[in-house]
């Protein structure tokens, strides 16, 4: 059965589950190395969601790894699943790819200019290359290999033999009502679907009294596609007859010595907890519902493989800021090697480990990732000055390392929104990008670049992809010279008290101390004046003062923080356009 976090806010949900699983481990093969596992298919763009599918164990693992033991976190590759169909949205791909649906995924061809031999290895290398980024560590499985090879002989020939056995437990759920068609996070195998109806077959003599039933789908020795049946089969010859529907082919083989075929998928999983020894897999919650793939694979290991089920949990879905929940059928849909372009590792990290399992998430593309890099390094400093929560620690840790030592960070990692704001300023000319992240503590200038990279090419790859058009800050060329004409002795006297504090408050903090100081001295208070100690009114005037100078500078009434703007626009070209 699956295991369940507390949800207190101060547990430390990994280290829970890695509780039990060395536990669970030491009972089923003690002495051994621990054995998590997850299973990916490369049937088009790895998703963000399929990366919970990964990082749920690999915290799990990395954890089990930090207290001296052994374990192996195993990455099966589903390589050697069918292709189901032309996925939208992915370049290089037209309607001819049609023409290999029903073939092994590594017997697809790669999208148009991809340096990879296969469709599989295609989308697999996207994923391997974002895994060692986030410093997952995983030994990968080829299933395409472990079938061909006939890894699996001995399994399926006692499937074959036990067909009877599994059909009954299928049966169980053949006459319950099936359950709302929910998105899946793990791609379904439709030759299941087909193997569990048994569909086409015609009545094998075994004596099982499940006559028409395998748990077996051969590809076709012709066209290569899995849309075969199977007519026959002899236990004692392992002689197996199939038909191909595409091209009417027909053949007999002997399954003993036969490697051109797989499992069904509620077979194929619990087969492969059998045969791996794993002790903790997740699964998404699409297979809680009665007669899902986890459900039956836990009924199947036992009583048909002697194996056990894993222990692990059902996690939810992630989804994307302004984006409804993923699915891998669609093109399109961003992927962590695109969440690595803007955002850190460590980011990315915290977000799938400070989250239990069970509890869905966002990860954001838009602005909200500001607010995410603000809460990030407000969780940094807590950790430095010992005042975050010890949950809020753990995660932290599990975010900036693994066992294997920390992962490469930025030297100096200034405010994301500081550096996004400069980056959209500058239009990335590194000249300008320094002289203005220079300025912003002028006590300790920045010396180069380098300092506050990646963030800082993170900031930047963020609003060149993801920042519309519209929404980038342009600066004026010339004063409005008509607006300042038309102000009011208040606004003409804003501007002077602003533009008369410019030399003494240049640096990020003086320059915040500035621009919000003018209203309130304009009211008659101090510059120092807290927010308890002003009326209402002073906000309003604020806001009207700060639309002022976003008029004047970029021509539009928001924009980037006025600080950094007026920092990123410079001193002499500040002075020109607010009409001095």
């Amino acid at each position: 059965m699956p295991i369940v976090a507390q949800s207190t806010e101060t547990t430390d949900w990994v280290s829970r589950y890695a509780d039990e699983v060395i536990e669970e481990s030491e009972r089923r093969a003690p002495g051994k190395p621990v054995v998590v596992a997850s299973g990916l298919s490369p049937s088009g763009p790895i998703h963000l969601g399929n990366l919970r599918e990964v990082m749920t164990p690999h915290l799990v693992a990395d954890e089990i790894r930090r207290r001296g033991h052994e374990v192996r976190h195993l990455i099966s590759w589903d390589d050697y699943d069918r292709y189901r169909k032309v996925p939208n949205g992915v370049a290089g791909v037209d309607d001819s790819w049609g023409e290999h649906i029903g073939r092994p995924l590594t017997a697809v061809p790669a999208p148009k200019g991809s340096p990879y031999p296969s469709w599989a290895e295609h989308f697999k290398a996207a994923m391997v290359e974002a895994l060692g980024e986030l410093g997952v560590e995983f030994d990968g499985i080829s299933q395409t290999e472990q079938y061909t090879s006939g890894t699996y002989r001995e399994q399926i020939l006692h499937a074959m033999k036990h067909r009877g056995d599994i059909d009954a437990i299928l049966d169980q759920y053949r006459t319950k009502k099936a359950p709302a068609k929910k998105q899946s996070q793990k791609p379904l195998d439709e030759a299941e679907l087909e193997a569990a109806e048994g569909s086409g077959a015609a009545a094998d003599d075994d004596g099982t009294g499940s006559a028409g039933y395998f748990p077996y789908k051969p590809y076709c020795g012709d066209c290569g596609k899995d849309l075969t049946t199977v007519t026959a089969y002899d236990d004692d010859t392992t002689e197996l007859t199939y038909t191909c529907t595409a091209c009417d082919f027909s053949e007999t083989v002997r399954l003993s010595e036969f490697n051109r075929g797989k499992l069904v998928w509620k077979v194929d999983w619990p087969m492969r907890w059998a045969y791996e020894g794993v002790v903790f897999e997740p699964s998404g919650v699409d297979h809680s519902s009665p007669g899902s793939s986890f459900q039956v694979g836990g009924q199947i290991v036992g009583s048909i493989f002697g194996g056990k089920q894993p222990i692990g949990p059902m996690y939810a879905f992630v989804g994307i800021s302004g984006m409804a929940k993923m699915s891998s059928s669609k093109g399109g849909v961003p992927t962590p090697g695109d969440a690595l372009k803007i955002m850190e590792p460590q980011l990315l990290r915290w977000l799938y480990a400070r989250r239990r399992p069970n509890q869905s998430f966002k990860i954001a593309f838009d602005q909200e990732i500001q607010r995410l890099y603000d809460e990030w390094d407000k969780l940094e400093g807590k950790v430095a000055d010992g005042s975050a929560l010890p949950a809020d620690v753990a995660a932290h840790s599990r975010a900036v390392g693994t066992a294997g030592g920390e992962l490469p960070k930025t030297p100096r990692p200034m405010p994301y929104r500081t550096l996004a704001s400069v980056a959209d300023i500058t239009a990335g000319a590194e000249d300008q990008t320094l002289r203005i992240l220079s300025e912003l503590d002028p006590a300790d200038p920045l010396s180069s670049l380098d300092e506050v990279r990646p963030r800082l090419d993170r900031a930047e790859a963020w609003i060149n992809t993801q920042v519309p058009a519209d929404q980038r800050t342009v600066v004026r060329k010339e004063a409005d010279t008509e607006l300042i004409k038309s102000l009011d002795d208040q606004g003409r006297a804003s501007l002077r008290l602003l533009l008369d504090g410019l030399d003494s408050h240049w640096s990020l903090d003086g320059l915040t101390h500035l621009v919000y100081g003018v209203p309130k001295v304009q009211a008659g208070f101090s510059a120092d004046a807290t927010p308890k100690e002003l009326p209402a009114e002073i906000k309003v005037a604020q806001r009207t003062f700060f639309a002022l100078l976003y008029h004047l500078l970029v021509g539009r009434d928001t924009g980037p923080r006025l600080p950094t703007l007026l920092l990123a626009v410079g001193q002499e070209r500040v002075r020109k356009l607010l009409g001095e």
